[in-house]
């Protein structure tokens, strides 16, 4: 595969063939976190990512598995990678102060695809019909105007400890007593037209990172510390959080992709990976 670049591109060029986007919430922390410095890393909302990696921005990125859905003529799937979870999620919480069978209007957050995309699916499977709207990841402004709020990410962690008692439901819970599969949120993803090199060296310096974060013990205190740092959230919730966050992308979990893709994307074929 050859990409074609004009003279006047070339020093965007030289930047995108070594750039990775970064999902602006720690589910990645541990692919990114201590990755080598020989990389740019383009931080982004999971749903700003997918129009950064179909502009060239950056080389492999992870999006919402939904967003994937709609883009798939473009795009291709990495092996092995992912956002992944099996029953309690923790960063994907449905909000609110009467439970979701009582409630008329949910407000929907901006920023993810999936995490809307699957809340349709679960309203579906339950025979609910609230009105539905989307707006900034303001959990006080959303449940100002609407009965619920979904949030997802950092934020809806926080809420979380913030606001206990109005935790209504973990997505990635329902998902799983729904189906009886786990959740894949986000895939990472690369242009179709993408030279093949740039993507499997991309992929090996985050499949490495991974490796080191799965089977060290002194790497994952390092990460778990780190994002507390940055988040604010206690060591003790964050180490707890990536046991129901991960990256590893299993034979399980791409069968509970597919589920997802076919059911609540309506994407008929499922997820195609690319081959190194």
């Amino acid at each position: 595969m050859v990409v074609n670049v004009p003279n006047l591109d070339r020093a965007r060029f030289a930047s995108w063939k070594n750039t990775i986007g970064r999902v602006a919430f720690m589910n990645c922390d541990p692919l990114f976190l201590k990755l080598s410095s020989d990389w740019n890393i383009l931080s982004a909302p999971p749903s700003w990512l997918t129009g950064h990696l179909l502009r060239r921005d950056c080389i492999i990125a992870p999006i919402p598995a939904a967003d994937y859905a709609k883009n798939q003529e473009d795009l291709m799937l990495i092996p092995d990678l992912g956002i992944c979870s099996k029953g309690e999620v923790g960063s994907v919480i449905l909000f609110g102060s009467k439970p979701l069978t009582e409630m008329e209007s949910i407000s929907l957050p901006s920023d993810s695809s999936s995490s809307v995309a699957l809340l349709k699916f679960i309203l579906k499977k339950r025979n609910l019909s609230p009105e539905l709207t989307v707006m900034g990841p303001d959990i006080d402004r959303m449940l100002s105007i609407t009965d619920g709020a979904l949030i997802i990410g950092d934020r809806a962690l926080d809420a979380a400890r913030k606001y206990p008692e109005k935790v209504i439901l973990d997505l990635g819970l329902e998902w799983t007593d729904i189906t009886g599969k786990p959740m894949v949120f986000g895939v990472f993803a690369a242009r179709r037209d993408t030279p093949k090199s740039n993507v499997k060296r991309a992929y090996h310096s985050l499949m490495n990172e991974l490796i080191e974060f799965e089977t060290n013990q002194s790497r994952r205190d390092v990460i778990v510390e780190l994002s507390a740092t940055n988040s604010g959230l206690s060591s003790a919730r964050l180490d707890k959080y990536f046991s129901e966050v991960f990256n590893r992308l299993d034979l399980e979990h791409i069968d509970g992709l597919n589920q997802f893709l076919i059911e609540a994307c309506g994407l008929e074929n499922g997820a195609e990976f690319l081959r190194f």
